[in-house]
């Protein structure tokens, strides 16, 4: 993976926990009192320390989280691992998915080094949305229809 992103002399460590060991860092880190699949602890943060050139930072993954996962996705607890990997990875670099746009380039390159690393990305359910969405409102007569020129839609 550290090849296909051009980071072949970077370091970086990487921690199989369990979900009692994640819950604690989740909530001490960043305050969510559950256990998560995935946590980065970027060195790229902030102000550079003193001999870091080359660490890019840690990297924790839940081998219980990635059990449930796997099962649940029906793949191997490896698929599972590599795809939690990569994505971690892609957070030490500055990758992130705090939008539908961000996410879909993170899930890109996550792709990319799955197979990087020999894989396939194990396909995944869709997620569940957690609010509903609100209806759409009633479309308006089109100006198109009288005549006039239809409107362009606008991307969001």
């Amino acid at each position: 993976m550290l090849v296909a992103l051009k980071l072949q002399k970077a370091e970086l460590s990487v921690m199989l926990c369990d979900d009692r060991t994640m819950r604690t860092l989740n909530r001490t880190h960043r305050k969510k009192d559950k256990p998560t699949d995935v946590l980065a602890f970027a060195l790229r943060e902030g102000e550079a320390l003193p001999g870091a050139h080359g660490l890019l930072g840690d990297v924790v993954i839940s081998i219980d989280t990635a059990q449930r996962q796997a099962r649940e996705h029906r793949h191997s607890l490896w698929d599972e691992v590599t795809l939690l990997l990569a994505h971690g990875l892609l957070h030490l670099i500055g990758y992130d998915h705090r939008d539908d746009a961000e996410e879909r380039r993170m899930n890109a390159r996550a792709d990319m080094l799955v197979a990087a690393a020999g894989t396939r990305r194990p396909q995944r359910a869709p997620k569940p949305v957690d609010k509903p969405r609100a209806p759409r409102a009633a479309k308006a007569p089109t100006a198109a229809r009288n005549g006039e020129k239809k409107p362009t839609k606008r991307r969001k």
